[in-house]
Formats: C-alpha cells, structure tokens, sequence
C-alpha cells in the first residue's frame, strides 16, 4: 500500500533535458568520486531515440537511483541492506549488509542497483548522502556544466514545468519515483 510523504522533505534529481549538452561529466564525477569497480554503473547517459524526440538535434536523460517514496529494493532486501532517510528522503545502501542476493536488482523496474562482482554485493547511487550532510552538492550535480542536472527538494517544484513519467520512462505509480524531468523542447524551423 503506498504511503503518503507529502509533508516530508524528498530530495530529488531534476534532469533538464534542454540544457544538457551530453558531456558525461555527471556519471564521471561519480565514477571518479566512488572508484567504482569494472563494470558497476551508478549514474548514465542517454541519448533519447527518436520515437521519443524526433528532431536532428539530439537529447539526453542522465539517469542514476530515483530515490523512490516506496523504493521496490528495500522491499525486498532481505538482510536489511536499504534504508530509507526520514529526514530527506534519501535511499542508502548499506553495502556492508548486503549479502549478495541480487534481489534488489530484479525488483528495481528501473534497472538501478548494479552487482559488483568482485565484492560480492548489489551497489547503489546514494545521492551523496555523505556531502550533502557535510553542506556539499552530489558530486554529479557539482560537475555539471550547464547546470542540467540539479539537486532539488520536491515540495520546491510545485508549480513548475516538470514531469515525473517522460516518454520511454517506466510509470511506476506505486514506487513513486522522485528523480523529475524538464523536457527538451522541439527545435524551431529556421527558413531562408
């Protein structure tokens, strides 16, 4: 049954898809900030295809954990590896619980949390929950140069021009992500 966190703080990943120029800095700050191991993954970049932005110009989405209202991986963790933060809302993978069972990662509908081979475990974005408590941006955020990806609190964007299911996005009302989107926009025609 899905709970209401309407008066609690959510923090959240707001994509804006107009400003982002596609660079990668996002996903190599947070690879170069955790040291991830060969092949775990926890922010990407993705290009949008053409069914969902038919234009030459091209778009992209930098996707990590949503951060969900009633995340599906700490449903199902069974070594109570996920916690989620009452005081912003942050999802934290508690590595050092986990056992290995993977069931995180066929519960996400979102294909988030990564196995790490080598250490045996499921890993996860944590939002930087650890610099955010020290004052700092995620490290993905901070790297951004246009500013397209943004740490935002959710109760904030009341209001504004977002979305939270942006075509090709799964719609997973009862998980309730909180990662939301500006779209891009269509290019105007120029004519001679």
């Amino acid at each position: 049954m899905k709970t209401s966190n309407k008066s609690k703080k959510q923090y959240a990943f707001l994509v804006d898809s107009e400003d982002c120029v596609g660079c990668y800095s996002c996903a190599m700050a947070c690879r170069n900030y955790y040291h991830h191991e060969k092949g775990v993954v926890w922010r990407k970049l993705y290009p949008l295809q053409e069914e969902s932005y038919p234009h030459r110009e091209r778009a992209f989405f930098s996707l990590a954990c949503n951060h969900c209202e009633n995340p599906a991986c700490l449903a199902e963790c069974p070594a109570d590896a996920y916690t989620k933060r009452e005081k912003d809302g942050i999802v934290v993978h508690h590595q050092e619980k986990c056992i290995g069972c993977r069931n995180c990662l066929d519960a996400c509908p979102y294909g988030v949390p990564q196995f790490n081979e080598i250490e045996d475990r499921a890993e996860k974005c944590s939002l930087c929950h650890e610099r955010i408590d020290a004052g700092h941006k995620p490290a993905c955020t901070q790297s951004c140069p246009t500013n397209a990806l943004r740490l935002v609190e959710l109760s904030q964007l009341a209001g504004k021009k977002v979305v939270q299911y942006p075509a090709g996005h799964p719609k997973e009302e009862q998980i309730n992500p909180s990662t939301r989107f500006i779209l891009p926009k269509a290019p105007k025609i120029v004519r001679r």
